[in-house]
C-alpha cells in the first residue's frame, strides 16, 4: 500500500499498487472526482515511492503530454517528470508537501511547493496547453530569465527555462 495526497482536494488515499494496471497515467480521486496523475518508477510495479507520493521520475520519453528535465548540479542529479493532462505542484521533495513532483534536491532555496503547471488540452483538442505559475514560493521562480510575479500565469512553450532556487528545468512539448 501506498500513502497518496489529492492534490486538488488534498485527501489522503491508501492505494494497493498491485491493483493498478500497468500503462495507467492517473485515476480518479474518490472525493474531488479530478484525476490524480501518475507514473511508475522506471516503468515498473511495485517500486515504492515516498510515502506522499505516487508521481515519481519518469524513465520513458515520448509519454504523456510534456516534460520536465531538471538539469543536474552540485545539489542535484539530472531528472525527468512526465507531465499529464491536470494541474502538478512542483517542489523540493521533503516528508511534508502537497507537491505531486517531487525534485530530489540539496538546494533548501527551492520551496516543497514551489510552481504550479496547468495541462490542459487546447481550444481545438489538437494538442495540449501548458501554463506555468510561482506557487507562493520563498524565493520566487524565473522564467526564461524573468521572474514571474504573483498572479502571473505564462504560458510554455518547447526548450522554456525555469530556475526553482538555483535548480534550472527545461520544459520539452
Amino acid at each position: 500500500m501506498i500513502s497518496v495526497k489529492c492534490p486538488h482536494c488534498f485527501i489522503g488515499l491508501k492505494v494497493d499498487e498491485t491493483k493498478i494496471p500497468q500503462g495507467i497515467t492517473s485515476f480518479k480521486c474518490p472525493k474531488c472526482k479530478k484525476d490524480i496523475p501518475m507514473s511508475y518508477l522506471d516503468g515498473k510495479i511495485g517500486q515504492e515511492p515516498d510515502e506522499d507520493t505516487l508521481v515519481v521520475p519518469s524513465k520513458q520519453k515520448g509519454n504523456g503530454t510534456g516534460r520536465l528535465v531538471v538539469t543536474p548540479n552540485g545539489d542535484t542529479p539530472r531528472q525527468e517528470f512526465t507531465l499529464n493532462e491536470g494541474a502538478h505542484i512542483v517542489g523540493r521533495r521533503a516528508k511534508v508537501t502537497t507537491a505531486d513532483i517531487c525534485i530530489e534536491t540539496g538546494d533548501k532555496s527551492m520551496s516543497r511547493n514551489h510552481i504550479r503547471i496547468d495541462v490542459k488540452k487546447n481550444a481545438k483538442g489538437s494538442g495540449f496547453f501548458h501554463s506555468l505559475s510561482d506557487n507562493n514560493s520563498k524565493n520566487h521562480t524565473l522564467y526564461n530569465g524573468k521572474r514571474i510575479e504573483d498572479g502571473d500565469i505564462v504560458v510554455l512553450k518547447d526548450n522554456d527555462e525555469i530556475v526553482l532556487g538555483r535548480t534550472i528545468i527545461r520544459f520539452y512539448e
